[in-house]
């Protein structure tokens, strides 16, 4: 028997060393790691941890990670954009949504880092697919895969500056609206601490179903400072959320993993494309998968 098969047989067998028979294996795309079965490097469970996640989801507290986002009430909010440290308040960020397991999205290498995205290869191929059959229904799986712009800005809501800066995510819209306004002489810098300038965020949720939810900006017209307190305003800034933190950054090989994870158990996309069809009947099993990243990791 070859050293490879060897290798291979021992992966299906859980015969590998008797020193690392206690093991745990967990794989993600081009690495490969053991974790020893060794109870005195196992951390005991954080029970304050687990109550502040059970309280988080009988909605009796938020989370660190919900408490950073502001989501306006139907009606007027008034808000004011800070200045962020790289000199751009208004982020733009891009993801591929209705990806099975990742509600909030998945980021996209492509536009995002430059890097290759396979969700980005496959809704092309799907959609070449679909022009080229005349099939309507594999166009718009692919066009639910394309990926979609998100906005994203620190600001601090007024009646609640206590909470300090939270995070505002919204569309193209107000995106065009900030951007016009930015770039107005009469507006000028409306983030600037001393001398900017509020916003008032009019929110309306949709009466039909199907329906978006529309959002209105309005400048304020007197500049005013961020805090009654300037004192306290280089501790609120020094302190606010790192927006490029709150997203899940994927390498290429993940978001195949990921894809892969989607297309094995989404058997109506399969018998849609052929593209699909073509990608499951070259997959491996996942201990062939793991030899393989094992030999070449």
């Amino acid at each position: 028997m070859s050293k490879r098969e060897a290798h291979r047989h021992a992966l299906k067998t859980n015969t590998l060393d008797r020193t690392w028979t206690a093991c745990y294996f967990k794989m993600v795309r081009n690495a490969y790691y053991t974790i020893p079965n060794n109870k005195e490097n196992i951390m005991g469970i954080n029970m304050e941890l687990m109550r502040k996640k059970l309280s988080a989801l009988r909605g009796n507290g938020k989370s660190d990670r919900t408490s950073v986002w502001f989501k306006p009430e139907e009606g007027d909010t008034d808000v004011r954009i800070v200045p962020a440290a790289d000199g751009d308040p208004l982020k733009e960020v891009f993801f591929h949504y209705n990806i099975e397991g990742h509600r909030a999205g998945v980021m996209c290498p492509k536009r995002n880092f430059s890097e290759q995205c396979p969700i980005c290869d496959f809704a092309s191929q799907l959609w070449r697919d679909g022009t080229d059959n005349n099939d309507e229904e594999t166009k718009k799986l692919a066009k639910s895969l394309f990926v979609r712009n998100r906005y994203f800005s620190p600001v601090v809501v007024r009646g609640l500056e206590s909470e300090g800066v939270k995070v505002y995510g919204y569309g193209k819209q107000a995106y065009e609206l900030l951007l016009g306004y930015i770039l107005d002489p009469e507006y000028g810098d409306i983030t600037d601490p001393d001398g900017g300038t509020d916003i008032t965020i009019t929110y309306t949720k949709p009466t039909t179903p199907g329906a978006y939810p529309k959002t209105n900006m309005k400048m304020r017209r007197n500049t005013s400072t961020l805090l009654k307190d300037k004192d306290a305003i280089p501790g609120l800034l020094q302190n606010m959320p790192d927006i490029d933190a709150l997203f899940t950054r994927h390498s290429t090989q993940e978001v195949d993993a990921i894809l892969n994870s989607m297309l094995s158990g989404d058997k109506s996309a399969e018998s849609r494309s052929r593209e699909t069809t073509q990608y499951n009947n070259n997959k491996k099993s996942s201990v062939d998968k793991a030899f393989d990243d094992l030999m070449t990791g």
